[in-house]
């Protein structure tokens, strides 16, 4: 992973502050465990009310920590200003989610000005073992203030 230089030196801060505001995360218990410039990792116990018919961890439950860890990953390398938003983004399913906790990693691969794009994987803990359950690439937007622009009247044509 290329190390990257944030653009707002209180990156971490504002990371935290960004991943607390969402009660979603709240909802699904999931922690940062580690956060540098540019990737993250993000971690959930098991809960019985995210299961499927099977009895393993929903798909939407395990694609909502892989957006978020692309999102915080993302954020630690936007301006100061800049809030964060998601465009795209691709989950592939390798084995079923089944285990005790789960772990959230994304870094980013690419940072632009507006878009950056990232991956991100999955892995469930069971008996001290360590299974990769599901990756991620993503697209995420910097949501920047708009500068209102000065328009002067039109003159029709005479």
């Amino acid at each position: 992973m290329a190390a990257y230089e944030p653009k707002n030196p209180g990156y971490r801060a504002a990371a935290i502050a960004m991943f607390e505001a969402q009660p979603a995360m709240r909802t699904l218990g999931i922690v940062i465990v580690r956060l540098a410039p540019g990737e993250v990792e993000l971690a959930m116990l098991h809960s019985p009310g995210f299961t499927q018919q099977n009895g393993f961890v929903h798909a939407g439950i395990i694609t909502a920590g892989l957006d978020n860890a692309c999102g915080v990953a993302a954020f630690t390398l936007m301006p100061s200003e800049a809030d964060i938003l998601t465009v795209e983004f691709k989950t592939t399913l390798l084995a079923p989610a089944r285990g005790e906790r789960f772990v959230f990693k994304a870094e980013v691969v690419k940072p632009g000005r507006t878009l950056t794009f990232c991956e991100a994987r999955a892995f469930a803990e069971r008996g001290g073992k360590t299974t990769p359950i599901a990756t991620m690439t993503g697209t995420l937007m910097a949501m920047l203030p708009r500068v209102a622009a000065s328009h002067e009247p039109r003159v029709s044509g005479a």
